[in-house]
């Protein structure tokens, strides 16, 4: 099911009216739930400049597999800012949590997961959520925005270390921004004692978004005594989604469905595969 996020997304904060684009997310239920199951919420990479398909609709169909529901969420890139893509993560939420009954979803266990530029706005969704301040006018917006867990797989964390992602910062926030802005957006910085628990993977040999990156926000986590659990695999090149040829990387689908279900209590399909 397509579902749009707005009824006007030109009208949107950072909307930029010369680009057509409206974000939409596609839902991924699982079939015949009897009670309520938890959702992952999937934010594709790309840079900030576009959405990989293998980050989105085959990774819903994994954790469908697994025994959670999930939704891709195709939100705004460039030409559009921040907080453009903050927003349309923001109002997936709120949508989903206002159909929780309807379609079978506990409203309190919802993850975000992200994927390189993807992971950095998860990761933005689970610090930022208040900074989504755009209203429909709808029933969706008395419901909070705030992620109850962060997936994040080779993200980009940072916009202004040595180690960051310069095209991804660039893409986000456009050419003008301020070093206030800049700084805003390295998030292993912004991690406090309400952020959202976190299950990170990267790899070693991760020639595009250095690894990093993943260790900076899962340091952080540790240093605000947050619950974190992190892999760092030993090899493995960028973007690589489920695992693609990569054996050892394919064993992270099971382990974040095991961080959501055995850790954090999210409810899952009693019929599932790992």
């Amino acid at each position: 099911m397509r579902i749009p996020l707005y009824k006007n997304p030109a009208a949107a904060p950072s909307g930029n009216e010369a680009d057509n684009f409206a974000p939409y997310m596609d839902t991924f239920l699982v079939g015949g739930a009897c009670t309520p199951l938890g959702l992952v919420v999937v934010l594709p990479g790309g840079g900030y400049s576009h959405r990989a398909y293998h980050e989105g609709d085959p990774i819903a169909q994994r954790f469908n597999e697994l025994g959670f529901h999930a939704v891709v969420v195709q939100y705004r890139v460039r030409p559009y800012t921040y907080p453009a893509g903050v927003n349309d993560v923001a109002r997936a939420i709120r949508i989903i949590r206002a159909n929780a009954e309807k379609w079978k979803v506990d409203p309190d266990k919802i993850a975000v997961c992200g994927f390189s530029a993807g992971g950095h706005l998860a990761g933005t969704a689970g610090l930022y959520y208040q900074d989504a301040t755009h209203v429909e006018g709808d029933e969706a917006d008395q419901f909070s925005a705030r992620p109850d867990a962060m997936l994040l797989c080779y993200p980009v964390i940072a916009a202004t270390e040595e180690f960051s992602h310069k095209g991804s910062a660039l893409n986000l926030l456009g050419p003008d921004a301020s070093e206030s802005d800049k700084a805003k957006m390295d998030l292993h910085k912004a991690v406090t004692e309400d952020t959202p628990p976190a299950f990170i993977w990267h790899t070693v040999t991760d020639q595009v978004v250095p690894v990093q990156n993943a260790l900076a926000f899962g340091n952080a986590m540790i240093a605000n005594n947050r619950l974190c659990e992190m892999h760092i695999f030993p090899e493995g090149p960028h973007g690589r989604g489920l695992g693609f040829a990569c054996h050892a990387l394919a064993q992270w689908t099971a382990l974040a469905a095991n961080f959501l279900s055995v850790t954090l209590d999210f409810p899952r399909g009693r019929k599932f595969t790992e």
